[in-house]
């Protein structure tokens, strides 16, 4: 893996480490036999050494010179023409990748490196892939031969550890359950990045199962990628399900990332990690080989930092599937420019419903600065042209008090889960169903049973599925409460646009209808908040965590959304105001200038 940090420069190994540490290339070391090789004799092999180690002693005072600078981070890198990749967006990427600033091969090492350094205290990242940087190469070779297949050509994107690959990389829902296990091909989304000329850089951690296997857990922790972090704030909680997406594209570990959701697990990581998140209208992006929870309520999309840089990797990924039939419910063949949609004029003569009861419901002693920020957001949005109207979702509090959401999950993941396992080309452990998974989970040591129980499981075990005729009762008073109850019924009775809530009191509203969010920056706790800890720990609340709003509306409707975000965001650039405690040094520059200095070293 890359590295960014100096290694000592023994006195014995001195050209041998100044290589190592312009050698940004993964390591490997071959053993080659001795046997038949023709020898120089020890003398000349001697004076050849003299000879290379006297002519190579500028160049290793270079690597000190040179070399040090870029690892202790003396370089003034604001001089240097590299976008900062916590800053980094798909246009200012493709500028120095079109004008040979840097290539596709610099960018997976630097993404690479950038991982090495904060994985091991944040833990947003389950494994990279081996074949980054061969793919970047391809991406490189063809953009030189004029072939680019798009804005994602040559960007490196990481997807969240439920998102089956075709390849060496493993697909586990963070669970040794399912490490192994072959799929017969890529899902649909990542064949879709692929095909865009995207690099699928590696897969992020998660809320074990998308957070569908305990109720005594928390958000980031799974057995296979352990407990992730959010960067705001020492032991933040990184909100989940995607939470690896979430910490990843917060700190420029790669341009962006794919999520999940089925109720909140784009829309809370984006929120509690200073980002955009858009969560699709289900059936827009296909769920074809995305280990599920539910095919009422999952959906992929992309978290990043930047509206219009979600816009284009929503792009790539949304459309029809076959082997997804809620894709069908598409109302348009022809997706609509997503990007293009990002207009600063976009709030101009809208209505925006506020649900003033909501806001009551889901506000307590912690949720003051959040509130606060929120009706200042209104006020930005009226000065951009938005009527801001008052109203409510009847059903809100009855919705909060019922358990039916959690039945439809319940009895989706029985059928969902097991078509999934059914889909496996090779299944290690033989786990075909719940009841197989959850005696697998309860015995195998690394899953940490029974600290972190199956309670989830243990209820869905105990009731109907999604065949029952009992499932379609329960469905329909679950979409009430998101619809005539809730978000579509505000939505038509008031005439709105869309609805706007802040971000961490949004997802449910949405989630029971399949309607889409696209969740932006809004602020963070201030200095003097407490703090508020989860019972393992992690802190919801702290100063500096971030929170976000976001923009709710009727199905299919994500290209008005991402107008209505886009235009917010650009007036208020709150993202920039929000600095995480921990921060990875590698730029681009770094790995540029040691290459060139690697080059001229081994000439």
């Amino acid at each position: 893996m890359a590295r960014a940090v100096l290694p000592r420069l023994w006195f014995g190994v001195l050209v041998d480490s100044a290589r190592e540490l312009l050698d940004f290339r993964p390591q490997t070391a071959s053993y080659q036999p001795s046997s038949g090789r023709q020898h120089t004799p020890v003398s000349k092999r001697r004076r050849r050494s003299v000879r290379i180690t006297i002519m190579t002693l500028r160049r290793v005072l270079l690597v000190f010179i040179s070399g040090f600078g870029l690892s202790c981070g003396c370089i003034d890198r604001s001089l240097t023409g590299y976008p900062p990749l916590m800053d980094a967006t798909i246009d200012t990427l493709t500028i120095g990748l079109n004008e040979k600033t840097f290539t596709s091969v610099d960018l997976v090492n630097a993404y690479l490196a950038r991982i090495a350094e904060v994985n091991g205290t944040l833990y947003p990242v389950t494994e990279v892939n081996p074949d980054a940087l061969a793919l970047a190469t391809e991406r490189d070779d063809e953009r030189s031969s004029g072939s680019i297949r798009g804005p994602l050509h040559g960007i490196p994107i990481l997807i969240k550890n439920n998102i089956a690959t075709n390849d060496k990389m493993a697909t586990t829902a963070g669970s040794w359950a399912l490490v192994g296990a072959k799929v017969p091909s890529d899902a649909t989304v990542a064949e879709k990045l692929r095909a865009a000329g995207a690099i699928i850089l590696g897969k992020t951690n998660l809320s074990q199962w998308a957070n569908f296997r305990s109720f005594n857990s928390s958000s980031g922790w799974s057995a296979y990628g352990g407990q992730v972090y959010g960067p705001y704030h020492p032991s933040q909680d990184p909100c989940g399900s995607s939470s690896g997406s979430g910490v990843a594209s917060a700190l420029g570990l790669a341009l962006g990332s794919l999520g999940t959701e089925t109720d909140g697990s784009i829309t809370c990581p984006a929120s509690f990690n200073n980002l955009v998140g858009i969560k699709p209208t289900v059936g827009l992006t296909s769920r074809h080989l995305v280990i599920p929870i539910s095919e009422h309520q999952d959906t992929v999309g992309p978290m990043t930092r930047t509206v219009k840089d979600a816009a284009y990797i929503l792009q790539v990924i949304a459309g029809v599937d076959p082997l997804d039939n809620y894709t069908s419910a598409i109302p348009n063949p022809k997706i609509p420019d997503y990007v293009a949609a990002c207009k600063l004029s976009a709030l101009s003569g809208v209505r925006l419903g506020v649900p003033r009861n909501v806001i009551e419901l889901q506000s307590d002693n912690t949720t003051g600065p959040v509130v606060e920020a929120f009706e200042a957001a209104l006020n930005v949005l009226r000065d951009a042209g938005a009527d801001i109207v008052d109203t409510e979702f009847p059903a809100a509090l009855e919705f909060r008090n019922s358990d039916v959401e959690q039945l439809v999950l319940n009895a989706d993941f029985l059928v969902n889960l097991h078509s999934y396992l059914d889909t496996l080309t090779y299944n290690p452990n033989n786990i075909t169903s719940l009841a197989a998974l959850r005696a697998f989970t309860q015995s195998f040591p690394l899953e940490s049973y029974p600290l972190r129980d199956t309670s989830i499981w243990d209820a869905a075990l105990q009731q109907w599925n999604n065949t029952d005729p009992r499932f379609w009762p329960a469905y329909q008073e679950n979409v009430y409460y998101g619809a005539e109850g809730g978000l579509l019924g505000a939505i038509a009775r008031d005439d709105l646009d869309a609805v706007v809530l802040p971000a961490n009191f949004a997802s449910s509203y949405a989630a029971t209808v399949g309607a889409p969010i696209v969740t932006v920056p809004l602020g963070s706790y201030p200095a003097d908040m407490p703090t508020v800890a989860n019972a393992w720990g992690l802190l919801d609340v702290a100063p500096n965590i971030p929170f976000g709003i976001s923009f709710l509306g009727a199905r299919f409707t994500e290209e008005t959304l991402i107008g209505f975000a886009y235009a917010f965001e650009q007036r208020t650039r709150v993202r920039d105001r929000i600095v995480p405690f921990i921060v990875p040094r590698t730029e681009l520059v770094d790995v540029v200038h040691a290459g060139r200095l690697r080059d001229f070293l081994m000439l």
